[in-house]
């Protein structure tokens, strides 16, 4: 007789491929046209190649997981693979970031997961994170701001004056369709992690998923006023950053926190995200088209910090001082060996016809030469 618990986790575990279908979406539509094609081949390759990775060296962290843990654990690697390059659009060489990839998901992903779903010291000494709030998105955030801080900014986002240039995505309905697809993603992925991870019954799944909507929902309405008030206008991109943000900080205690605390939580991340992007972009000229850093990154660590034992600030602690330290270095010898940016001459024509030979749309004209 099967088990019902594993049934409804592998159930939900299945939902979690969404979570990275939309992360892909949001990313291509928040870079030019010139460079959408390359952007989701550059998801589904970096996802490909961490999880066949994680196949074979995840195998040694965690020789004895369980079914439904090892297929969890595949998808959330996939799933930090694809962050970074919402960051490090329209100038990461494709091969580059396979590269990357592959030392994310068989160095440093593996560690930490460890640390935190396994029987590491994170673990052993209580520290929460039932759908990947550290595991997922601050690696994957930080791993980010590591490989933009090496490529630099795309060429003119800034100004003589380094004011940065407004650069907008050629799509916003694939950034908002993006953020209806990752909700069904986030529930699955904090869904099966409550069961896998935070040894929750299937019975609690349905609070599980209250939770991780109540706190997008706040985030979302929290961007919405944030930005009205700040620039006269709601914005679209920051709002479905806020979206995704409150998603991410919801995936630590989805499992353990109050929804009233989960609104609370939501409205912080809403409102940190929208200035963290313009703080970032403006103050520590980080250019970052997908505000990455700030949804995944910033929002994840909130996630981790929130759910309030001392353990939390401790794995915070762990991913500024040694996993941020460490992926800087690994790309930054990459980039001494393998350059990771496209040359700049080729850059104004896009990394579609320069990575992949032709455009994404090649029935319309793919950019304004006003914005090179």
């Amino acid at each position: 007789m099967l088990d019902t618990g594993w049934v409804v986790s592998l159930v939900l575990t299945l939902l979690a491929p969404c979570a990275l279908a939309g992360i892909s979406l949001i990313n291509c539509g928040l870079t030019k046209s010139r460079s959408a094609a390359h952007s989701l081949l550059t998801s589904l390759v970096t996802a490909a190649t961490a999880m066949l990775l994680y196949f074979v060296v995840g195998q040694l962290w965690e020789p004895n997981r369980s079914d439904g843990a090892a297929l969890l654990s595949l998808f959330a690697i996939g799933l930090t693979a694809v962050i970074p390059a919402g960051a490090a659009a329209e100038r990461w060489r494709l091969g580059a970031a396979v590269v990357s990839t592959m030392l994310l998901a068989g160095v440093v992903w593996p560690a930490f997961a460890h640390l935190v779903w396994g029987a590491g010291l994170l673990a052993r000494r209580g520290f929460v994170d039932a759908g990947g709030a550290s595991t997922i998105h601050a690696v994957g955030g930080l791993t980010a701001l590591a490989v933009t801080r090496i490529l630099g900014p795309r060429h003119g986002k800034y100004g003589d004056a380094g004011i940065p240039a407004a650069i907008p995505g050629h799509s916003a309905p694939y950034v908002l369709f993006g953020c209806f697809v990752s909700w069904i993603g986030w529930i699955g992925m904090n869904g099966a992690g409550a069961i896998l991870f935070a040894n929750q019954s299937p019975g609690a799944i349905p609070l599980v998923a209250t939770r991780t909507t109540l706190a997008a929902v706040a985030a979302l309405l929290a961007a919405v006023a944030t930005t009205r008030l700040r620039f006269g206008k709601v914005d679209a991109s920051l709002c479905s950053n806020g979206w995704i943000s409150g998603l991410v900080a919801s995936s630590a205690g989805c499992a353990s926190l109050r929804a009233s605390t989960m609104i609370l939580v939501g409205i912080a991340a809403g409102v940190l995200v929208v200035f963290s992007v313009e703080w970032l972009e403006l103050h520590f000229k980080t250019d970052d088209p997908g505000g990455v850093i700030s949804v995944h990154g910033v929002a994840g660590l909130l996630g981790v910090v929130v759910v309030g034992q001392p353990i939390q600030l401790g794995g915070a602690a762990i991913l500024i001082a040694v996993i941020l330290p460490a992926v800087y270095a690994l790309n930054w010898v990459l980039n001494r060996v393998l350059p990771q940016r496209i040359p700049p001459e080729t850059e104004q024509q896009g990394a579609d016809l320069h990575e992949l030979g032709a455009g994404a749309y090649p029935d319309f004209q793919s950019y304004n030469e006003e914005l090179w």
